[in-house]
């Protein structure tokens, strides 16, 4: 491995480094440096924000640990540094039972945020699965997944995948639907 790339995984282990992933709008300056360094002036233009937001927002990732800089440059007399994600991808804790899983609630907010007439693929599917297709089925779409990320061209628009495989706890009669 060249010693400019970025390790594969950074696990998240703090509660500084969850508070610092579970904003939206610091997922979407991570989701902005997924690729290619941007500088702050970049990533503002981005994500649709004031360079100071921008600039607070990206000191929380770097304090946290998941956002780094990796290059500088001097432009007019100040400093310009560029920053790029610590890792490849963002390892979250389970959230545990019952807990906010924080990367699907980020996932439907940037699918709710996407143009409505822009080109999507949402489904959802109902299995009945054996635990070793539960399993196989979960490794084929890591794999796809992977497959796919290997292919990701920086120049090219960006697309995310998202997928969730999980068995669904006890459904709870909400009040009105019990009468």
């Amino acid at each position: 491995m060249a010693t400019d790339e970025p390790p594969e995984a950074f696990h998240v282990t703090t509660d500084e480094q969850l508070r610092a992933v579970s904003n939206l709008t610091r997922h979407r300056i991570m989701a902005v440096l997924r690729f290619e360094p941007a500088t702050i002036t970049q990533i503002a233009e981005r994500v649709g924000l004031a360079k100071g937001s921008s600039s607070y927002h990206v000191r929380l990732l770097e304090r946290a640990g998941l956002v780094k800089v990796v290059r500088t440059r001097k432009v007019r007399g100040v400093t310009e540094r560029y920053y790029a994600m610590a890792a490849r991808t963002i390892v979250l804790p389970d959230p545990g039972e019952g807990g906010p899983d924080v990367l699907m609630r980020h996932a439907v907010a940037d699918l709710e945020a996407s143009p409505a007439d822009g080109e999507r693929h949402v489904g959802m599917a109902h299995l009945r699965l054996t635990e070793q297709q539960f399993a196989e089925l979960g490794a084929r779409l890591q794999a796809l997944a992977d497959e796919y990320r290997e292919l990701s061209d920086p120049s090219l628009p960006d697309a995310s995948f998202v997928f969730a495989l999980f068995r669904p706890g006890q459904r709870r009669q909400a009040e009105g639907d019990a009468r």
